[in-house]
């Protein structure tokens, strides 16, 4: 990556026209300015959506062999890494060190800014070398004007390991050329508060992220049809989510798919198992085990 002090010709860091007198509008005024902008998230999905596919086969294909998923970032991009990464244990019930996000200052930059770390290309590469990355795991870098040092030195460092890489930006690659495996764009545009790139980037960064993550929980078998057939029942909504998905997928009412789910110790997967081929708690176990977890194949390998 070239050094560059100026970051003025970043699409991340111009001027946007839309927006040009954001401080003179009325509230509704400005709050159409923002929506209207919003909208091309959207479009930036759909424009990256080949690469986003290459993503999600890249890391499922690396985690079914026993590999780790790591975003790293600064920052915003930083932040939303730990934030997809938090939520995959209660969604898909995946242990904590399977999705990590690694953010430039810790976690106490989670809540009070850091953002002179992010020029430390060596602390980049350090942080791999201390979660002993290897060539089983997928390092994505974050950085939504693409220069982040942090990130480039993580992905440097990561590439030394062997492990997969993936680079997800939101500008263009001609201005900022990257060496990855997977080569993410997310091209939105100027931000209405020019340079802040919490705000569309970012919400286009939460958006491909929601999509790597589930669709890697989807091709390692802990999804069935759209259920999350592997939610962590820890509280009493997800009591409730599991008992509907019991119910929904059984001919059980309530009552009935309560006790069920107590009876396979609050796993869905065993539950449905058991009551759809018939099997006793242990023995819908080893056939889920058999199959690695996958319910569908589970399934058809006990009622054959």
């Amino acid at each position: 990556m070239t050094d560059m002090q100026d970051r003025g010709h970043l699409l991340t860091e111009q001027n946007n026209p839309n927006s040009h007198n954001l401080d003179e509008l009325s509230t509704l005024e400005m709050v159409d300015v923002f929506n209207k902008e919003d909208q091309r998230t959207v479009d930036a999905i759909a424009h990256a959506r080949t690469h986003l596919a290459q993503a999600i086969n890249l890391a499922a294909a690396s985690m079914r062999e026993g590999g780790r998923l790591f975003y790293i970032g600064a920052g915003t991009s930083g932040r939303l890494g730990v934030l997809d990464a938090a939520e995959c244990p209660p969604t898909f019930c995946t242990p904590p060190e399977m999705v990590q996000g690694i953010l430039a200052g810790g976690a106490a930059a989670l809540l009070r800014s850091s953002e002179a770390l992010e020029d430390d290309a060596e602390a980049g590469a350090e942080t791999i070398i201390d979660h002993k990355v290897t060539k089983r795991d997928i390092v994505v870098g974050i950085t939504a004007g693409g220069t982040t040092p942090y990130v480039h030195g993580a992905l440097k460092a990561a590439k030394q390991c062997g492990a997969g890489t993936i680079f997800m930006a939101c500008v263009p690659a001609d201005q900022v050329p990257v060496d990855a495996d997977v080569d993410i764009r997310l091209i939105v545009g100027p931000e209405v508060l020019a340079g802040s790139t919490r705000l569309k980037a970012g919400t286009v960064t939460k958006l491909a992220l929601n999509i790597l993550s589930t669709g890697v929980m989807v091709k390692l078998g802990k999804v069935y049809g759209n259920r999350m057939v592997d939610v962590a029942v820890t509280n009493t909504k997800l009591r409730d989510r599991a008992i509907r998905i019991l119910c929904d997928l059984t001919d059980l009412d309530r009552s009935a798919a309560g006790e069920l789910l107590d009876s396979s110790d609050l796993q869905v997967k065993v539950a449905l198992v058991m009551h759809l081929a018939g099997l006793k708690k242990g023995d819908a176990i080893a056939v889920l085990n058999q199959e690695d977890g996958n319910l569908r194949a589970a399934l058809a390998s006990a009622t054959a």
